[in-house]
């Protein structure tokens, strides 16, 4: 257990470094308030319709960027046939959705569909190219376009090697945006998408589908590049979706090397969570420094860095005591705007998550820089961290603003 003054400002500062270097951290309270955190936040559903093997998960690993093998141990059954992966699992940004057994004998989806209305905020159907019996999913998209019509709709046809002549490849540049076709496209693999368009003729509702050709492969299937078709996906979502999803899976351009787009997530992840928790003064006091010294483990090995007593005291000594004022500071506020009438509490709890979010999001850009360094063989400037934490901790406050505004968390 956190046993700082961490309700003083200057405590706030200390309670990280004791959650950092004591062992007496106490893992249930932290397990607790991060489940706590999950279960009350407003995450983005992305809701996933297609029949099994269409190639739902290989478009969730390409989103995400995760690995098969994380994928796929990462499911939780929400229904009896439908079940929710959380990325990243431990602090999630997003949700999928998977409603599985479309086309199956004996399967009636309409529980799933109800699960699904309840909770998603964009529907992807996935159909694969060379599979024509799509009436399932088809059957589906109909009524839940009937029952919500201002629903966005996107359709990911997949699969496409599948139908390329022998020793194919890709058509490079992508063609497939832009009517008509060229003739370059192989006709077998042209007949079919235009087949499974066709055959789905003007679903209901008044917002617009969007159609993606995608091919979604490993390395080792030989084709080039694996993510075919991905950047039309991105942009489809990007125009019909307001999650903004590219920025908080780290696909933006903002966010370049491999280990800052691996790395994003989760500090966005721990942010939200440390808001959640932070919205309540009698748990936050010693959750939120526990969960960020936890969003540093998670950053160390995402950079393959040693998180030892030594790196730690070397990442908090560049940080300085500058840093640390500023870090305390924004949790000054909270104790003088709850000594005002009526709306101090209301006020205070939203100042406590969104300041327990900025620090939490700047801190973890900061770690980001000083593990970068070291996967380098360089140090890390303690000038330029101290600078990337105000100018995070400011960004991290415009970005997530908006958000506490509504009392979400």
């Amino acid at each position: 257990m956190i046993t700082s003054d961490a309700s003083t400002w200057p405590g706030r500062w200390r309670g990280l470094k004791e959650a950092l270097l004591s062992p007496r951290v106490d893992a249930r309270r932290l397990e607790t308030a991060l489940n706590a955190a999950r279960a009350g936040a407003a995450l983005p559903v992305v809701w996933l319709i297609g029949k099994t093997q269409a190639g739902k998960t290989s478009i969730i690993r390409a989103l995400t960027g995760s690995e098969l093998a994380e994928i796929g141990n990462g499911f939780q059954p929400c229904t009896a046939s439908a079940r929710l992966y959380d990325f990243p699992s431990e602090a999630p940004v997003v949700r999928f959705l998977d409603t599985r057994g479309l086309g199956e004998v004996a399967y009636d989806p309409e529980d799933d569909i109800r699960f699904g209305e309840s909770r998603a905020h964009l529907l992807l159907a996935v159909m694969k190219a060379g599979d024509q019996d799509q009436d399932a999913v088809l059957e589906v998209l109909r009524t839940v376009r009937q029952r919500h019509p201002e629903w966005p709709l996107i359709i990911a046809q997949t699969g496409l090697h599948e139908l390329y002549p022998a020793e194919g490849e890709h058509r490079l540049p992508y063609p497939f945006e832009r009517e008509p076709w060229p003739a370059t496209i192989p006709h077998d693999l042209a007949r079919s998408l235009r087949y499974q368009r066709e055959r789905a003729g003007e679903l209901p509702g008044k917002a617009r589908v969007h159609w993606v050709a995608v091919d979604l492969t490993l390395p080792e299937d030989g084709y080039e590049p694996v993510d075919y078709g991905l950047e039309a996906l991105w942009r489809a979502i990007d125009t019909l979706s307001a999650l903004r999803l590219h920025w908080v899976l780290g696909r933006d351009a903002g966010v370049k090397d491999v280990f800052a787009q691996a790395a994003h997530p989760h500090i966005l992840g721990y942010a939200l969570a440390a808001a959640g928790v932070g919205a309540f003064p009698l748990v936050d006091l010693a959750a939120v420094p526990a969960i960020q010294a936890k969003m540093l483990q998670s950053l160390a090995a995402i950079y393959a860095q040693p998180w030892d007593r030594q790196a730690m005291l070397d990442f908090l000594g560049l940080l300085g005591s500058g840093v640390a004022l500023t870090y305390a500071a924004r949790y000054a506020g909270r104790t003088l705007i709850k000594l005002l009438p009526y709306l101090g509490q209301t006020l205070g709890a939203v100042w406590g998550a969104s300041a327990s979010a900025a620090t939490t999001y700047a801190l973890g850009k900061a770690a980001s820089y000083y593990f970068h360094q070291r996967t380098l063989g360089l140090d890390a400037e303690a000038q330029v961290l101290r600078r990337l934490f105000a100018e995070q901790l400011e960004q991290g406050s415009d970005m997530l603003r908006d958000r506490f505004k509504s009392g979400k968390t």
